[in-house]
């Protein structure tokens, strides 16, 4: 199976609900962040943070059937990195162009979640094709 046609699978549809509860944990922890005052890119890190807890709990157990260990929580890690640069980066582009931090984390989820999906499957969790 080519990894287009992954994104089809039901697996992808689970990953995505996870995605979602992940996303609002984010945003909501965000905006009630922005609303105390901290800086948008202070605000959407804690908001990265709460939504990634869910995130791994949820992909660890539900959607990739808890095949977790040392190498796949180093792999995570180094995936979450990436997209938490890429959320960053486009929070702070959006902040600066638009004055809208939001706009930013909401234009970052689907190209995280691909990029997630994408990873996780076949080189976090490593299952088969």
């Amino acid at each position: 199976m080519d990894k287009l046609s992954a994104l089809l699978r039901p697996q992808f549809l689970v990953y995505v609900l996870g995605g979602v509860l992940s996303a609002a944990i984010d945003i909501g922890t965000m905006q009630m962040l922005l609303s105390r005052g901290l800086a948008p890119v202070a605000a959407a890190s804690g908001g990265f943070l709460a939504g990634l807890l869910v995130n791994y709990a949820f992909h660890a157990k539900v959607t990739f059937g808890g095949r977790a260990s040392a190498g796949s929580a180093l792999r995570y890690g180094c995936v979450v990195a990436a997209n938490y640069l890429l959320t960053i980066g486009i929070v702070a582009l959006t902040d600066w162009m638009l004055h809208s931090a939001l706009a930013g984390k909401l234009i970052s989820l689907p190209v995280v979640a691909v990029n997630g999906y994408m990873l996780g499957k076949f080189w976090i969790f490593r299952q088969p094709a």
